[in-house]
């Protein structure tokens, strides 16, 4: 497995979390979580967004969800989308508070389709509304 190395001097900025789940991501133990994660699909996601003015990394709020909508990516608060389980699915978790906790999602539409129930349900894109 090729990763970056935290190390070097670019990464030395990097906010102290940030700085953490890279480092982590060099440990034996963390690489082992991902090949077992990998048995379910499943891989390992850095919680982050960006300063909106300098583009710098940040770590993701417990209370900001990036979302994932038209093929965009926003920063949302998590009380706007959290009992819209009808609108939003969950593709990223985090552990916080001794729980699960979704950490992004993606906006999805419900059409007439052929589907066992009768409908599709698929990723919003661009020209849908």
């Amino acid at each position: 497995m090729t990763t970056t190395n935290v190390l070097q001097p670019s990464f030395l900025d990097l906010p102290p979390a940030v700085r953490r789940a890279q480092t982590a991501m060099q440990r034996p133990e963390v690489q082992a979580m991902l090949r077992r994660l990998s048995e379910f699909d499943l891989g390992i996601f850095m919680p982050h967004r960006h300063d909106e003015q300098t583009g710098d990394f940040q770590p993701l709020p417990d209370e900001v969800l990036q979302v994932e909508s038209g093929c965009k990516v926003s920063f949302r608060n998590r009380d706007e989308i959290a009992h819209q389980t009808d609108r939003f699915l969950p593709v990223a978790w985090r552990w916080r508070d001794g729980a699960l906790a979704t950490a992004s999602a993606c906006e999805m539409v419900t059409e007439e389709g052929t589907g066992s129930t009768g409908t599709l349900i698929k990723h919003k894109m661009p020209n849908e509304h």
